[in-house]
């Protein structure tokens, strides 16, 4: 009897982690511009990126100096320019994830939002990337509003 249990709820959790969430998308043509990585001259270009499948049922809000910016799904990205200083992205999840990033003007920065296996919900965590890796991963990605 256990044992059936534990099968159908690791049936269940595999169904709801699977599924996709659904997050209003940028246009094609918004994304391909925002792929081409054209800084900003008096910003900094910071890009925020979840390219993994794990979690697609579950939206993962962020936050940038406490304003909403968002609704990340699987496989999605955004696109932010901010002006030169520190800034502090939250990811909104089971246990929050903060990253403060100090950034310049005419420069860009890659984020990525990385999904975990939380107790009750899914958690996430911010890691600040490098150009090549945070590039590679953007473009595997579609542009989220």
């Amino acid at each position: 009897m256990i044992r059936k249990f534990a099968t159908a709820m690791s049936l269940i959790a595999m169904l709801v982690l699977s599924g996709c969430a659904s997050v209003p998308m940028a246009s094609k043509n918004d994304d391909a511009m925002a792929k081409q990585f054209t800084p900003s001259t008096d910003k900094a270009v910071v890009y925020v990126y979840r390219d993994e499948t794990l979690g697609a049922a579950i939206k993962m809000p962020l936050l940038i100096d406490g304003q909403s910016v968002g609704d990340t799904a699987a496989k999605t990205y955004l696109r932010k320019e901010l002006a030169p200083g520190s800034h502090t992205i939250v990811s909104k999840a089971e246990a929050d994830s903060t990253l403060t990033l100090d950034v310049q003007a005419g420069k860009t920065y890659f984020v990525w939002q990385e999904i975990k296996m939380g107790m009750f919900a899914a958690r996430s965590a911010l890691h600040q990337v490098d150009e090549t890796k945070g590039r590679a991963a953007v473009e595997k990605c579609t542009l989220i509003l």
